[in-house]
């Protein structure tokens, strides 16, 4: 019955506090959605613009579009629920989108 307890693990070295990575500075420029915004407003479609016709006009802007798909998808649901942007045809990220002329017009207002 003379067993000797282990002794305590407080040999283990203590582990250092992570740093933070810098934070990264924001990049000037529009964002995702002003540029949506800007390239459905300059489309003389009726029922609006398909997401591939939008995707062709943010690239001839000089946005990349194949390194930033999933954040053009984003930002066009987001506008969607928002309300700045119809959905014409398809569900999602995907069919056709115009502008919400009610939107714009309490926009106009309210300025």
């Amino acid at each position: 019955m003379s067993e000797a307890a282990p002794a305590p693990a407080a040999a283990a070295p203590a582990k250092a506090p992570k740093k933070k990575a810098a934070a990264k500075p924001k990049k000037a420029g529009p964002s995702v959605g002003e540029l949506i915004v800007k390239a459905v407003s300059a489309s003389k479609e009726k029922n609006g613009l398909s997401l591939a016709a939008l995707k062709k006009a943010l690239a001839a802007g000089g946005y990349d579009v194949e390194k930033n798909n999933s954040r053009v998808k984003l930002a066009l649901k987001g506008l969607v629920t928002k309300g700045t942007l119809l959905q014409t045809k398809g569900t999602g990220a995907s069919g056709s989108f115009k502008l919400n002329k009610k939107q714009v017009e309490r926009c106009k207002i309210s300025l």
